[in-house]
């Protein structure tokens, strides 16, 4: 079963262009904003996985295809999903949607790299590798709370 995750945003205007279109290398903030709230509906955050764990997810890929444009003050929203993890890293994949019209506007996705504090690659620990991958099986439970 397919779990998206979604964060809903307002197209601010320091976000757009002259003409009033969302510029380009915001989508890449977009699935950030997503891919974080994901973890955090999943029972951790980033923060938690440094401080509490010493691993960091660094950006090793990112991929966008542009569908449509956005625009000022548009609501979008960003459908976050986990589509792999791995022994040492962790595929998201995203779709930006505008609501209003249904319309797809980007889809991408971006591979992650878990490192310790020296920027040497390591194992995803096994307690986010479960938290990530809950949803993946239909299950649910409350923020902050890891499955059983």
């Amino acid at each position: 079963m397919d779990v998206w995750h979604e964060t809903e945003l307002r197209v601010r205007y320091a976000e757009t262009d002259q003409m009033g279109i969302v510029h380009h290398s915001n989508y890449l903030i977009w699935f950030e904003a997503g891919r974080s709230d994901l973890c955090r509906a999943r029972g951790f955050s980033y923060k938690d996985m440094e401080k509490d764990d010493g691993a960091l997810m660094v950006v090793a890929e990112s991929y966008v295809r542009y569908k449509s444009p956005a625009f000022y003050e548009d609501i979008v929203v960003v459908k976050t999903n986990v589509a792999e993890v791995r022994s040492r890293s962790i595929r998201f994949v995203y779709e930006i949607v505008r609501p209003a019209d249904n319309m797809l506007l980007a889809e991408g996705e971006t591979v992650h790299l878990v490192t310790d504090a020296d920027k040497k690659v390591r194992s995803v620990p096994e307690i986010y590798k479960r938290l990530l991958l809950a949803d993946q099986a239909g299950q649910a439970f409350p923020a902050g709370q890891a499955p059983s």
